[in-house]
């Protein structure tokens, strides 16, 4: 089964910080939907660039993506 990294793009000055919370909320959803999801995290691109990303199964993905809107998604490869 493949799996698809969903990702939220932040940039500026607090790219970092607001990337790092963000990644709270997906874990809230995951909590709230009792989603067998556990992989979550977030990530600095650069200075002014980060993101926060959700690991999900591909056949659950599209209610995920419906729900939470994120800017693009990837296979993910660990």
């Amino acid at each position: 089964m493949r799996t698809l990294k969903l990702i939220w793009d932040f940039r500026g000055l607090d790219a970092h910080l607001t990337a790092q919370h963000h990644e709270i909320h997906l874990k809230e959803y995951i909590q709230l939907k009792k989603l067998n999801v556990t992989i979550t995290g977030f990530e600095n691109i650069n200075e002014v660039h980060a993101i926060a990303f959700i690991v999900v199964a591909e056949t659950d993905m599209i209610p995920i993506r419906d729900a939470l809107k994120p800017h693009r998604g990837q296979v993910y490869t660990p």
